[in-house]
């Protein structure tokens, strides 16, 4: 558990339990699945952030635990579902659902996750929520098309690249934070400025992740460094260095981009750091956390807000 969890501990714990009472099917495979992914742990950055809006804004009854779960179920239903048309083999340091049980039991375990979701938030009964998680949902389906109708890829701009990630990622960070305020009866400028917060933590997060694909460690990161090269997905790093490097450079990238090749991973390390191309990344992640934190100005000071602060700072400061 991190430092910025204890600010909600008790309200976490509870979450977790839910989850995984919620994860109850009659079909053994359904619960299988679910277990194996929902337990190989993560941050669950995403839920704390509902149980940390919501409390921030003085909410005091207990709705926030089934929102929170509703929003690390969709999260999970991305990662089976994304799995699946990456065809990873590693996910939070262990083999993935798709690699243990096969692609088509992976999707329809994602199916299920989403639609336990919305089953939880009927129960929940508030229809602004609902409409914001809908509408989340749908946007999150279309920027992972987007994403991947961009592989292969080297000539799409950086506004190309932003638009993905503030869908893919971005999207769910802002629907937690927003559902959070808005459970809690927040007036409509602070739930807005949640919003705001979220979707720059979200763009923050999604950033350093895309830095740490080329300098961190497959033990950290819990997956294969370079994944995303292997992939053909052109993330900011490497757009950076195709505008930036010098010719051989740009010839090597892109070709790694238009092969989905990792081939030639340790030079293309080389070229986008001796560009400048990760130094460029983190300073757009670091601008993005510092505008998340100008958007809890609002909130008055409370051990939550303190936790909001602390995780728009690590979103740039980790190294996993």
């Amino acid at each position: 558990m991190l430092p910025f969890h204890q600010a909600a501990e008790s309200d976490f714990l509870k979450v977790n339990e839910l989850i995984v009472e919620q994860l109850h099917s009659e079909v053994g495979m359904v619960e299988n699945i679910g277990h194996y992914i929902i337990e190989a742990g993560g941050k669950r950055l995403r839920p704390l952030l509902v149980l940390l809006s919501a409390k921030s804004c003085g909410y005091a009854e207990q709705q926030h635990i089934p929102l929170a779960a509703v929003i690390e179920f969709i999260h999970t239903a991305t990662l089976l579902h994304d799995d699946v048309v990456d065809t990873s083999e590693l996910r939070r340091g262990r083999t993935t659902a798709n690699a243990k049980w096969g692609n088509a039991p992976s999707v329809l375990v994602g199916d299920f996750l989403y639609s336990r979701a919305f089953q939880m938030l009927v129960a929940i009964g508030n229809m602004d929520i609902m409409r914001i998680i809908a509408d989340a949902t749908n946007i999150i389906s279309e920027g992972e098309v987007q994403q991947l109708i961009n592989a292969g890829n080297p000539d799409i701009s950086e506004a190309d690249y932003y638009q993905v990630i503030k869908k893919k990622t971005a999207q769910l960070f802002e629907a937690a934070t927003h559902t959070g305020a808005v459970l809690s009866g927040a007036d409509r400028q602070v739930a807005e400025q949640l919003r705001v917060y979220g979707y720059h933590v979200g763009m923050a997060f999604q950033l350093v992740d895309d830095v740490l694909d080329y300098q961190g460690a497959s033990e950290d990161l819990g997956k294969n460094v370079g994944d995303d090269l292997a992939e053909g997905k052109p993330t900011l790093p490497l757009l950076y260095t195709l505008k930036n490097g010098n010719r051989d450079e740009q010839k090597l990238v892109r070709a790694a981009i238009e092969q989905g090749s990792a081939e030639h991973l340790e030079a293309i390390v080389e070229a986008i750091s001796r560009c400048g191309a990760l130094d460029y990344t983190l300073e757009q992640a670091r601008r993005h956390a510092a505008q998340a934190l100008d958007y809890l100005v609002a909130l008055s000071d409370s051990a939550e807000k303190t936790a909001l602060e602390k995780i728009a700072r690590f979103s740039v400061e980790r190294s996993y």
